[in-house]
Formats: C-alpha cells, sequence, structure tokens
C-alpha cells in the first residue's frame, strides 16, 4: 500500500513538479535558457529594463518567485481536493482543467496587475500548463488525501 502524503510534502512536490514543467515550457515555447525566463518572471516584479539589464541575482529573483507561485497554485490545489474528493477522484480531468484555469488566471489577472508586458493567448501555452502545470499538481495532490494498495 502506497501512503498518503502529508499536505505539505504534496503542495511542496506539486510546487516543484509544476514550476519546472511550466520553465520547460517557457525553454521550449521561446526557444531561451532558464536564466532568461526566470528574468521573464522577475521582469513582472521590477520591470522588463531592469529584469532584461539583470544577471543571476535577478534570474534568480525570478526563480523564487516562479516557484512561489507554482507552489502557490499547488497549495490551492492540495486543499480543494481534500475538501472536495472528486478532484482527487477525477484528478487527470480536474488537473488538466486546474492547468488551463491557472494558465487564464495568469494571463489575465496576474501578468496585468505586474510590470511584465503583456502575454497573449497560444494553444501551447494553454495546451502545456494544462499537461506540465495542472495535472502534475492534481496527481500529487490526490496522493495527500488517498493511499493506494
Amino acid at each position: 500500500m502506497t501512503p498518503a502524503l502529508r499536505p505539505g510534502t504534496a503542495i511542496l512536490l506539486a510546487g516543484v513538479a509544476a514550476g519546472v514543467g511550466d520553465t520547460l515550457l517557457a525553454m521550449a515555447m521561446h526557444g531561451v535558457g532558464p536564466a532568461v525566463v526566470y528574468r521573464a518572471v522577475a521582469a513582472g516584479l521590477i520591470g522588463r529594463d531592469a529584469a532584461l539589464g539583470g544577471g543571476l541575482a535577478t534570474a534568480g529573483l525570478g526563480l523564487l518567485l516562479h516557484f512561489f507561485i507554482a507552489t502557490t497554485a499547488a497549495a490551492c490545489y492540495v486543499a480543494a481536493s481534500a475538501r472536495v474528493r472528486a478532484l482527487a477522484a477525477h484528478a487527470v480531468p480536474c488537473g488538466l482543467a486546474f492547468g488551463v484555469a491557472v494558465y487564464f488566471f495568469m494571463k489575465d489577472v496576474v501578468v496585468p496587475l505586474s510590470a511584465a508586458r503583456p502575454i497573449g493567448f497560444t494553444w501551447a501555452g494553454l495546451a502545456g500548463h494544462a499537461v506540465l502545470v495542472g495535472l502534475p499538481i492534481a496527481v500529487i495532490a490526490r496522493r495527500a488525501v488517498t493511499s493506494t494498495p
């Protein structure tokens, strides 16, 4: 029998999985390395010019912010799945839907409220968030509320 994960452990694992998945998605979509991805994330806080001119410290800030956001999304899903058992029972479709919701929340709420440059809709971004962000969060969150033989 596989024991259930503690909620805190599930949140951290899901946050790391989603953060890595989203980083890989951004790298693939834009043909850049991780430092560029993380500087772009930092631009939301410090502005585009400062982020583009920044070095490893700016990339480190972006990395911290990126994984904070991913872990916050994971915490929301883990907490919800503890109360709404259907989220754990149907982790794949619910996780894919959650990834789509995260995509639109980031694109239409978080980025416009930040100092980052607006981002347009892409099918690749939508599908990538469903598969690489929402799905791993949901599958890991399921382990926080269930155990399997």
